[in-house]
């Protein structure tokens, strides 16, 4: 019997895609300290004027820009959500990388409450390296996702590039009175997170030793668009979408941003199979490492163990929403209180 190989599992076996950066997914982010660093002179005081129709901006950190388009007779009805996200490989498949990426992008429509509408690629290419069939695995894994998103695909950019890099930059629309922010939060309000950590822990794992995670694969292809309209349903009003910086370093933010303390019952954070043995065996990227260094001097940890804060703070890839309320089917693993001396209490 003659067994024939497709060009895609012809080029996985010798080529592995997460080999030919020095980072993966999100994990390769600028630190958020110091990128904070680089935005702080670009970032106007104080909050958005009251008139402006630029309704989110730089000045809290959010996930994606927001601005009001007037109606006819001068009326506001409408908000355009507008973002863009790229990184290296996370996996060695180009098609699961490809929605890996899609998705990721599109979290930040969803984030903030929107309707992801149009996306263009931005695709990075080292095309003396690695063939062009693999780079159109990687399309096609994005248009895939983005068609379940009900998102069109309208071209985009390229460039030739040492490393590989894919994303897209990411349209969409949203209700002006009902998005949801980052700094709207308020003391009383539980916290409820959608996916479970480990995503970090797992993808560098898969990088060092090509062991496949499909759980972690499932997760980030998983679109956070029902998360995010149950949120609304519910009456939620502020979220965020955990990515590269961690759930602390996301939680650090939208806690800070909404002048609050945010208490976190480590027990009750859902993590995937295998991350907390990824953890113990050294599987951490320098990414996570740094995002628990940025969070420390925000952050009362309490009794909470070594390897829990690498997982608290490890760089997820295509996360899940942590909502400032209850969302039907997610855990609750925290609440908002008055703000203290800590923007995060690990109880």
């Amino acid at each position: 019997m003659t067994t024939t190989h497709s060009t895609r599992a012809t080029h996985e076996a010798p080529l592995r895609l997460t080999q030919f950066a020095h980072g993966g997914g999100c994990a390769c982010k600028i630190p958020p300290g110091e990128l904070e660093e680089v935005l702080g002179g670009l970032t106007r005081p104080g909050a958005v004027a009251a008139d402006s129709p630029l309704l989110v901006g730089l000045a809290t950190g959010d996930d994606a820009a927001v601005v009001t388009l007037p109606a006819p007779g001068g009326t506001r009805t409408q908000a355009l959500v507008c973002t863009a996200d790229f990184f290296t490989p996370v996996v060695d498949d180009p098609y699961d990388w490809g929605r890996i990426a899609a998705a990721n992008a599109l979290s930040d429509v969803y984030a903030m409450g929107g309707t992801p509408l149009v996306a263009v690629n931005l695709l990075a290419w080292p095309r003396d390296v690695l063939p062009f069939d693999l780079a159109r695995e990687v399309l096609r894994g994005g248009l895939d996702i983005a068609t379940e998103a009900g998102c069109h695909v309208g071209g985009g950019h390229s460039v030739d590039d040492p490393e590989p890099k894919y994303g897209m930059a990411v349209t969409g629309v949203a209700d002006p009175e009902r998005l949801l922010r980052n700094d709207t939060g308020r003391a009383g309000l539980p916290l409820s997170l959608t996916k479970p950590l480990g995503l970090g822990v797992l993808n560098n794992r898969h990088k060092a030793t090509g062991e496949r995670f499909e759980q972690a694969v499932a997760t980030m292809t998983a679109l956070n668009r029902d998360a995010s309209a149950a949120a609304l349903d519910a009456g939620a009003r502020c979220a965020t979408d955990i990515t590269g910086f961690g759930l602390l370093g996301h939680l650090h933010k939208l806690a800070r941003a909404s002048g609050v303390t945010a208490v976190v019952d480590t027990a009750a954070v859902p993590y995937l199979d295998g991350a907390r043995e990824s953890v113990r065996d050294g599987y951490v990227s320098g990414g996570t490492r740094r995002n628990l260094e940025w969070v420390a001097p925000f952050t009362d940890f309490g009794q909470t163990g070594a390897d829990t804060r690498l997982l608290l703070a490890d760089a997820q890839t295509s996360g899940g929403l942590l909502v400032a309320g209850e969302v039907p089917g997610a855990p609750v693993i925290g609440e908002l209180v008055p703000k203290g001396a800590h923007s995060v209490v690990l109880r």
